[in-house]
C-alpha cells in the first residue's frame, strides 16, 4: 500500500511547510508579505510530499534523510518560484513592467531577493531538520505499509 506513505508525506510535509511559513512572517518589512504565502507555501509542501518524498518512502533510513533533505529543497524552490510569480503578476497589473520580458525576469530577482531575506539560522534550521524527521516518519509508516 504505497500510498499511505504519500498520505502521510503530504500531510507531514505540507504541515512543515506551514510551520516554517508562520515563522517567516515576522521576517518580512511592514506589508511586504507576499499574498498568498502561507498557502502557495502549504500548498508546495504537500504537493512536494506527495511527489518527491512519498514516492520514495520504504527504501531505507540513509534513502530517508536523503529524500527529505531533497523534499525540503523542492519546497523552496517551488514556494519561491511560485510566489515570485504571484508578485509579478501583481506587479504587473499595477503596470509596472515596460514588456514580458522584464516581467518574467522579475520572477527569478523577486524569488532571489526573498530567499537572501528568509535564509535565516531559525528557518533554514527548522525546515531542514524537519524534512529529515518527517522523512523518517514517512520511511517507518512506507515500511509498515508495504
Amino acid at each position: 500500500m504505497p500510498t499511505m506513505g504519500k498520505l502521510v508525506a503530504a500531510v507531514l510535509f505540507g504541515a512543515l511547510a506551514w510551520h516554517v511559513s508562520q515563522l517567516c512572517v515576522p521576517i518580512f518589512p511592514e506589508g511586504t508579505m507576499p499574498t498568498y504565502w502561507i498557502g502557495i507555501n502549504t500548498g508546495f509542501g504537500i504537493l512536494m510530499g506527495w511527489v518527491v518524498a512519498g514516492k520514495r518512502a520504504g527504501m531505507g533510513l540513509n534513502a530517508a534523510i536523503s529524500y527529505g533533505v531533497t523534499t525540503a529543497v523542492a519546497i523552496i524552490f517551488w514556494a519561491l518560484f511560485g510566489n515570485s510569480a504571484v508578485e509579478m503578476v501583481e506587479r504587473s497589473l499595477d503596470k509596472r513592467y515596460d514588456g514580458p520580458v522584464e516581467a518574467v525576469v522579475s520572477i527569478f530577482e523577486i524569488g532571489v531577493e526573498t530567499g537572501q531575506m528568509l535564509a535565516t539560522v531559525e528557518v533554514l534550521g527548522a525546515l531542514f531538520i524537519g524534512a529529515i524527521i518527517a522523512a523518517l516518519i514517512v520511511e517507518f509508516v512506507g515500511k509498515r505499509a508495504s
